[in-house]
């Protein structure tokens, strides 16, 4: 049975997976996500049925347009296994429930905000505004995962209302905590890294927000060093730091508290 949902998980991410490479298109560019229809962009054509079949299609057709044979990003494919990936190990890791999908969905959204930025150099309001809002419902309803502990007998609302303030403190301290360097340094990071910072705290709450937002940095940080080292970029090249930032809470969904332990112990 367990094999079986997994299978199924995996199929639905790599369908979520299609969709995503859908948004990771079209909203950067305004374009509508439901018209026109699924087409190649380079001949306009439209794509049948078996041109979307998330992963298989591309391999098939060997990442090229089955009319014009131009040829169709990687990222589309990569997206799709990430995405397979990531609703597939929810499952694994939480089970069959609310942690489960909570999990799974931020995990998706962040995983479209980490390519349209690493593409784009784009952190969407039209994205950061709604998700911060779902946020705040869904951790009335269930606290961020893998952070508070929601098997403890509370009632119903104080339960709502712990994971609520909870999720607005984590969005608090993601607020400020890269406000005061961007009004220091305007020049260093965009008003969309701050926006972001905000959604990853209501999205992991306190204090995951921590472990989210470190992670992030030390992973943009590692790959700002290193492009400059190989000289690749320079002091004042942009960095699409917001795709680094995408990374952090992705992971601390799955093991927030694991991580949060082990630092704390060195205290």
């Amino acid at each position: 049975m367990e094999i079986t949902l997994t299978i199924i998980f995996v199929l639905l991410g790599l369908a979520i997976g299609s969709f995503l490479n859908v948004c990771i298109d079209r909203l950067p560019a305004g374009r509508s996500l439901l018209s026109p229809p699924s087409h190649c962009d380079a001949c306009q054509r439209r794509l049948s049925i078996k041109d979307l079949v998330p992963l298989l299609s591309y391999i098939w057709l060997r990442g090229r347009c089955r009319y014009c044979h131009a040829h169709i990003p990687l990222r589309s494919l990569w997206v799709e296994i990430a995405s397979a990936g990531l609703v597939a190990f929810s499952y694994w890791h939480y089970g069959l429930g609310a942690a489960f999908v909570v999990t799974a969905f931020y995990s998706c959204l962040f995983l479209a905000i980490l390519f349209i930025d690493w593409e784009h150099q784009l952190i969407l309001n039209k994205v950061t505004y709604p998700a911060a809002l779902l946020a705040l419902v869904i951790s009335f309803f269930h606290p961020p995962p893998g952070i508070i502990d929601i098997s403890l007998p509370w009632p119903m609302v104080a339960a709502g209302l712990s994971g609520l303030t909870g999720s607005l403190l984590g969005g608090a301290i993601g607020f400020f905590f890269f406000l005061i360097p961007i009004l220091i340094s305007p020049q260093g990071m965009g008003w969309g890294d701050v926006k972001l910072a905000a959604l990853i705290g209501l999205v992991t709450g306190f204090p995951g927000v921590f472990t989210a937002l470190l992670i992030g940095i030390v992973i943009g940080g590692v790959y700002a060093i290193a492009l400059l080292l190989l000289r690749k970029k320079g002091r004042k090249d942009v960095i699409p730091y917001g795709t680094f930032l995408a990374i952090g809470p992705i992971v601390t969904l799955f093991w927030g508290n694991d991580i949060l332990g082990w630092y704390l112990a060195f205290f």
